[in-house]
């Protein structure tokens, strides 16, 4: 019986180490691709450690025109969107999940069902909407999309449906309003919630690519993923900068999961409980 145990325990390592490896490899060549010359570039067999490592693609990378103020774009996009989808979904969230008003259910439901809508059929009617805000070509354009996130408002709630209305009710009696209960008790409670939240919106703002190509049209606009895009052309590809810009447009995302991954775990599985 031991044995078998053991035995479980020793294939579920190695199939995680395996499924680790594969999972990885893509990001060490991506990283060995970024140091290389042009000439390494092509061969065969690859060379997973240059033999003459060099950071000239990152030198040219940096010297494109554009590519510093589409990061600075990538950075206050995906900063606004953050700020304003955890408010925005909170305060939703709040609302569906202790504040008792008529046709509350329904109304959750139509949230609920919004998440079946594939993004690609929104893109006309939202530019037409941004269009008659004047907002087309303009990084807050791609921000307020953001005040609609229907995951986030279903994910809050579970985690507020779950927190007793007792602490609603001491608030209130010690003469604290609604907004004041919700920003100084709810929110520091839901602190797993809104950084896990936080992780998922982020690489959901820093990675698009398909919003921010409809709604900018003027170069001084666009974000990384579309510069990083004009890299790889019809019928020629910079690897070496489209892996060194790769890589750059990870790093970010990167330290924000590595800083924040005590909170991301947990977070994920309040979707599963009942509320």
């Amino acid at each position: 019986m031991m044995y078998r145990i053991h035995m479980k325990v020793f294939l579920y390592h190695l199939l995680a180490i395996v499924l680790g490896i594969l999972a990885i490899v893509p990001f060490l060549w991506m990283i060995s691709t970024s140091l290389k010359s042009g000439g390494a570039l092509l061969v065969v067999p690859i060379e997973w450690f240059p033999k003459e490592p060099t950071i000239q693609a990152y030198q040219k990378l940096f010297a494109l025109t554009g590519m510093l103020r589409s990061i600075g774009n990538s950075l206050v996009v995906t900063a606004g969107a953050v700020l304003v989808a955890l408010f925005s979904s909170s305060m939703a969230a709040f609302a569906f999940a202790k504040i008792r008003f008529k046709g509350s259910g329904f109304l959750f439901m139509l949230f609920i069902a919004s998440m079946m809508l594939p993004s690609h059929v929104l893109f006309i009617p939202l530019y037409l909407i941004m269009n008659d805000l004047h907002l087309v070509d303009t990084l807050f354009a791609l921000i307020l999309p953001y005040t609609f996130k229907a995951f986030a408002v279903f994910m809050l709630r579970q985690q507020m449906v779950n927190i007793s209305d007792a602490y609603l009710d001491a608030a209130a009696i010690d003469g604290a309003s609604l907004f004041r209960s919700f920003i100084t008790v709810f929110l520091p409670l839901c602190k797993t919630a809104l950084a896990t939240l936080a992780i998922i919106i982020a690489m959901d703002a820093w990675n698009d690519y398909l919003l921010p190509l409809v709604l900018m049209t003027s170069p001084k606009n666009y974000t990384l993923p579309i510069i990083l895009n004009a890299l790889s052309g019809q019928f020629k590809t910079a690897y070496d900068l489209l892996m060194a810009g790769s890589l750059i447009s990870v790093v970010p995302l990167l330290v924000i999961y590595i800083g924040a991954q005590r909170y991301f775990a947990s977070g994920l599985q309040i979707g599963g409980v009942k509320g």
